[in-house]
Formats: structure tokens, sequence, C-alpha cells
């Protein structure tokens, strides 16, 4: 390809784009209605909690009911009767719920456990933004079982769905609806200590038998319940104590682990965290001997790519906050990655202690980590320390840097990086836009060496009818985070995704269409200037229907430049050659909502010197509320000129739920290309919301399908882990 024409053609398009690139937007202001505050009664005694909602005060405490649709009918009033109120007394927020509906034999819940999917069921939804930051906030979800989900949220579109705050909730389902009574304590959130409080908040009700979600403020279809600067405002709570400083959570863990090669162990652990509220904006938590064995055990894909597998945190001393420590280089880079500490080769690497600091002091958001690693096999011992820094700018922007430190006896690494985003909700009167670029350079033993930089700008234009992003990124040959994630290096980087979404032939059942233009990424090899490799994918119809269906059918283009082979097998490998392939791809997916929904994917095409066809596939069975079971498979057939290659991964999950408070999980998988079958099974158990007990069995197989011994797998683990919850 020539790269110079291509470069050339790519900056016209640039130009182009920044003339026209927020052609066709509407002029509306933001939605609001009146009222848009409303104020919590307060109370001097806890209420009983029962979610029945028949105490005197909750009649007194003013209701707001003025809900508006997003969806189906933007800008009607809600079709079923929705109202709440809330309470507050020294130490905790309450917040009632009446959910009236005509036909409750629609009501549609078929989840109990926590972290449900709320997407799926009729739910009802609360954003609490206690920074009144217009960036930052909390969204808690409740189901007419009682289940619950809860986000921590940020920058208006983003949100940390991992976080577990200290809440609760209780709700009944009558002849006239359903009804749910929540309690929130103030300690779980962390908020500026004035003697008057005013914070952001928001309510949304999804009714998904009507596909119909409606909210009480900024229901703009531009912005989601996520966006705390189109929010309502909660006034007027006096006087909240902040007493509960101390939060710890002790643990107790009891084990056997059995190895084919190296027999049994009986391991037995002791540790904890200890999180200290410095200040009601700022946390402080400490960590010892931290063990991770509840958490749930990573789904290992079929890679039929040259690049590794980016695998998500799940560890939950991690979580929270975690928005404080990002610092986001593009092409799923990032100079912090958590999972640097404390995993080695997918093996846990004991944590001797840790601290994190991390809240808003005034305008300046804080983050602060340092992990000491202990010594495993031939790993020294490893310090770890991560330095973030915010300050918010204007009403949504900031600027900000970040420091990372990794060090053991003989060497040390470093990042250091500043950036900076101008963002707002009311460009052109009511559209998201942000604009936002990111500078770090790598060090090694605090030494500058060359071509150790990486950086990136953006602009990104998320709308509903229009969503336009450009991104330009360079990451240099030597720039090494060891803290951090690079999927590559030695690259620049031009991205621009337009999809276009009009919501037309709605009499025809229609939704919205899903178009995209284009949306493609060209690398070029930043030390010699020649195209690496691009990708593209045009989808020239797609739609989602209003009954919840949706489909896509996609031309994706790639180009790859294999500079020395890579194996796809243990016996088959791709050789070096510049590959231009065109491939084919249509996608059709039942309303999750329903008992039995179901997804598929069939893609086909060319692949680098042969042919591959994939198909994927889901299924869910809603069983009832408490047995939810769903089903992932995926086949690759690929054909090479000396070699036929097919792989299957299938991926079983299975959920009982026996009350909002127990559950049991399956989790099992087979990947016949890296030769994995895994089973975890899990019993989780809240005694008290903030404590667990977990009950988790592991085993593992690491040998061709066709040689396993069922009974006798390569890797068993029984783990029971307590970890119970004291406040003072």
């Amino acid at each position: 390809m020539n790269t110079k024409h291509f470069k050339n053609k790519y900056i016209k398009l640039l130009i182009v784009l920044a003339v026209s690139f927020f052609a066709g937007t509407q002029f509306l202001f933001a939605q609001h209605s009146i009222p848009d505050a409303i104020q919590a009664e307060r109370i001097e005694n806890d209420i009983k909690f029962d979610g029945k909602l028949n105490e005197s005060v909750w009649q007194k405490a003013q209701h707001i009911s003025n809900f508006t649709q997003r969806d189906l009918d933007f800008g009607q009033p809600v079709t079923e009767r929705t109202e709440v109120a809330l309470l507050y007394n020294k130490n905790t927020l309450y917040i009632g719920v009446w959910c009236y509906q005509k036909d409750v034999k629609k009501i549609t819940a078929k989840n109990m456990s926590t972290d449900f999917n709320y997407r799926s069921d009729d739910n009802f939804q609360i954003m609490i933004s206690p920074f009144n930051d217009n960036r930052t906030g909390y969204l808690f979800v409740i189901n007419p079982n009682g289940a619950r989900a809860d986000i921590q949220i940020y920058n208006g579109e983003d949100g940390n769905r991992d976080w577990n705050g200290v809440w609760d909730v209780k709700t009944r389902i009558t002849d006239k609806g359903w009804f749910a009574e929540m309690y929130i304590p103030f300690s779980t959130l962390q908020f500026k200590n004035d003697s008057v409080l005013n914070w952001a908040i928001n309510f949304e009700r999804d009714i998904v038998s009507k596909n119909e979600q409606a909210l009480w403020q900024g229901w703009s279809r531009d912005f989601s319940i996520y966006s705390a600067a189109n929010a309502g405002r909660l006034t007027n709570i006096r006087n909240v104590a902040y007493a509960k400083k101390f939060e710890l959570k002790p643990y107790t863990l009891a084990g056997w682990q059995y190895e084919k090669d190296q027999g049994s162990t009986y391991p037995l652990k002791l540790g904890g965290n200890l999180n200290v509220s410095l200040s009601p904006t700022l946390k402080l938590n400490l960590t010892t001997f931290t063990d991770f064995a509840q958490v749930e055990a990573d789904r290992i894909p079929v890679n039929l790519s040259r690049f590794s597998v980016y695998y998500p945190e799940k560890r939950q001393f991690f979580l929270e906050g975690s928005d404080m420590f990002n610092f986001y280089l593009g092409d799923r880079n990032n100079a912090f990655y958590s999972r640097e500490i404390g995993i080695e080769d997918g093996q846990q690497i004991p944590i001797i202690a840790g601290v994190r600091l991390f809240g808003k002091v005034g305008k300046n958001n804080i983050g602060f980590l340092n992990i000491q690693e202990g010594a495993f096999d031939s790993i020294p011992t490893t310090n770890n320390t991560v330095l973030r820094y915010k300050r918010d700018i204007g009403k949504q922007s900031f600027i900000g840097g970040i420091f990372t430190n990794r060090m053991d006896g003989s060497k040390s690494n470093q990042v250091i990086g500043i950036d900076a985003a101008y963002q707002t909700s009311n460009f052109l009167k009511n559209k998201n836009l942000t604009l936002g670029a990111r500078f770090s350079m790598s060090t090694e033993n605090f030494t500058i060496q060359n071509n150790t930089m990486a950086y990136r700008i953006y602009a990104d234009y998320p709308n509903d009818l229009i969503d336009n992003y450009m991104g330009i990124g360079v990451v240099q040959k030597n720039f090494n985070p060891e803290l951090g994630y690079l999927r590559r290096i030695d690259f620049d980087s031009y991205s621009w995704y337009l999809r276009i979404s009009p919501r037309v032939f709605t009499k025809y059942g229609i939704k919205r269409l899903l178009l995209k233009p284009w949306g493609f990424t060209l690398y070029n090899t930043h030390s010699t200037g020649e195209i690496e490799s691009f990708s593209n994918e045009t989808r020239p119809i797609g739609a989602i229907f209003k009954s919840g269906e949706r489909f896509e059918f996609n031309f994706i283009q790639n180009y790859d430049r294999i500079d020395e082979p890579f194996w796809l097998t243990d016996n088959d490998s791709i050789p070096i050659g510049k590959y231009m392939m065109y491939k084919y791809e249509i996608q059709f997916e039942t309303f999750r909502a329903r008992r039995i929904w179901t997804e598929l994917v069939y893609n086909w095409g060319e692949f680098y010197n042969g042919k591959i066809r994939t198909f994927e596939s889901a299924i869910g069975v809603n069983i009832n509320k408490h047995l939810n079971l769903n089903a992932n498979y995926t086949l690759n057939i690929v054909s090479l000129p000396e070699a036929d290659i097919t792989t299957n991964e299938i991926a079983f999950y299975l959920n009982y739920a026996f009350t909002t408070k127990l559950n049991f999980s399956l989790f099992s998988q087979y990947n016949d290309l890296d030769e994995v079958m895994i089973y975890n099974m899990r019993l989780h158990w809240i005694p008290k919301v903030g404590s667990d007990l977990y009950l988790v069995y592991n085993i593992g197989y690491e040998e061709p399908i066709k040689q396993i011994e069922y009974l006798k797998p390569q890797t068993t683990d029984a783990v029971v882990k307590l970890v119970y919850r004291f406040v003072f």
C-alpha cells in the first residue's frame, strides 16, 4: 500500500470532518420538567425496613411523579404511575419507590442475585452525585424481586460495574404494582461535609414488557442516567453525621489445593482490609496478606490473533475508585493496569501489604496506591506505586497527571504522564463533546532513554443520532510501562469511527437504524513509517426493533503485515507477508428480557493466506427468578494452504439464587485450542450487607479432550472464606 498517499488522504478527511463534524444535529435544550428538585424529609429514628411504605412519614414526605419517556414514545409521560420520596436521619438516606402497574401479570423480574443483569428486568435506578461535580456519582439499581446492582459512575457515560457498596432494599409485589424501600448509609458515599447538602440526583424506571424507559430529569436520548450534569437536585439535607470512620474487614480462609505433579496442600490464611474515612471525601484503604480466592475464574477465549488477550480486573480491592487511576492511551493500552499487581502468568503472587488513598479534596481528585508483593519462585519481592491526580476545570473538564514506579532489589521502571480533557454536555446547546490529549514517558531506574514516549489526542461526539470519534496515537518502540498494558508497541495509530442511528421507519416496528459508514484504525510502524495493519468495518444496514430484537450486516476489511511467523497452533503458523483480507458478518439477537433469548453471529471470508468461517452463538434461559442459565459456543473453521484447523470454545453459566443474599453459581469452559477445561463453582452468602461467606470449588484439565480422565483433574481447589465487616 502507498503509505504517503494514504496518510495525505487521511489528513484531508480529518479536515473535512473538522468542518462538518456536527452537521445534522438538533438544537434542543436538555430535557427538564418541574419540579426538578426533591427535598428529603428529616426523621429522628430508623424506620421499619420491610418494603411496605406504610409509615405516616412516607406520606408526609414530598412525592415526585413527573417521569417522562426517552423510549419508546419520546417526550410522553410514563405510561404507568411512578412515584419517589426520600427520608433521612443522622446516618441513613431512605428511598421509597412506588411502581404502579395496571396489569401486574406483565411485571418482568427473572433475577434475584446481587449485580444482576438489570437491563433484562423491570427495574428502578437511582443516580446520586454527592460531589455535585457534573462528573462522578453512584448508581443503585433494583428489580421487583429485591435484586441489587450498583455502579460507580464517572465522566457522564462510563461506569465501574464491579463496585459494591453497602446498602439494601426490600420489595413487595401487590395487585397494584411493585414497591421498594431502600436504605443507603451516608458512610457508603463520599461527599463534601457541609451543614446543608445539595446533591445531584435522578431516577429512571424501565418497563421491559413495553420496552419503555422513563426518567425524572434529563431524558434526552443523547444522555443516559449516568449524566450528573443533567440530573435534578436533592436539597436541604442538614446535619448529617459521618461518625463511622473505620471499616474493618478481616478474612479467614481454609482450603485444599491439589496439583497432579505436586500433590496436596492445605492453605490456611488470615488477612484483611481496614478502610479509614480520613474525611467524608477522602478514603484510605490498608490491606495485608490480601487474598482473592472468591474471584470468578477468567474466561479464556480462543485467540487466533497475534496479540495477547486483555483480561478485565475483577478483584474488589482494586475496583473501588478505579477510575481515579485510569490513564488510557488508546488502542487498549493503559499506563496502569492493576492486573500487573499480584498476578504473574496466571499465578497469584502474594501481597504482603498495601495502601490506597483516593477521593476528592475540593476540585482535586487524588489516587495513590502502594503495594508490596512477596517473593514467588524466581520472582523477587516487588514494590508497586501509582500516583494519579486530576484537577476539575470548569463544569466538566479536567487537567491531571500520573506517576508509576515498579521496583525490586535490582531494577526499577517508571512512567510519568500528563493529560487534559475538555468535556461538555451543552455543545450546540444539548450535545456531548469531549476533546482530550495524553502524553507519557517511561524511564528505567529513573534514567531517560530514547524513543520512550507515548501520546494520544482525540475528539469524541457521542450522541444519539451521530456518534463520531477520532483519535491519533503514538507509542514509541522503547516505551515500557511495567505497571501498564500494551497490546502492541512502535506504532502510530489513526482512528475514525462514525455511527449514525436515525429513528426512521418507526411505523414498521423499527426503533432505530444502526448504520456505520466507517469505523477504521490504521497502524504505521513508528520507526519506519510503513503501514503495519489496517481494519475497517462498514455497516450498510442494521436495526433495533421496538420488540427488542436487533440485527446487523457488516463488511470488514483488514490488512496485516507479518514480519515474523506467528503460530496458530503448535504445528501451524502464518508465514511472513502482507495480507489484505475481506470478510462479511451477520448478527442477530433476540430481546434479552424474554424467558429464552439467543444471539447468533456468522462471520466468513479471507484469513491471511487462507479462509475462515466463524460461528458464534449464545442462548439464555430464565427458568424462574431463582434459576438462570446461559451458554456460549464459538466455532472457527480455518482453511490454510497446508492445514485445516477447527477450534471449539464452550462457556456455560448457571446461577441459582435461593434468596437475594444466598446464591450458587457455576461457570464452566472448554477451549480445545489451548487445551483447557475449567469448572468454577461458588456458593455466596451475605449474612449482612458488607460481609460475605464464600465456598469455592475449582477443577481444571489441561490435556486434549480425548485424553482427559474426568475423575482425575490436573488441578483442584476447595476454599472456604469468611469476610466480616465491622464499622466503628
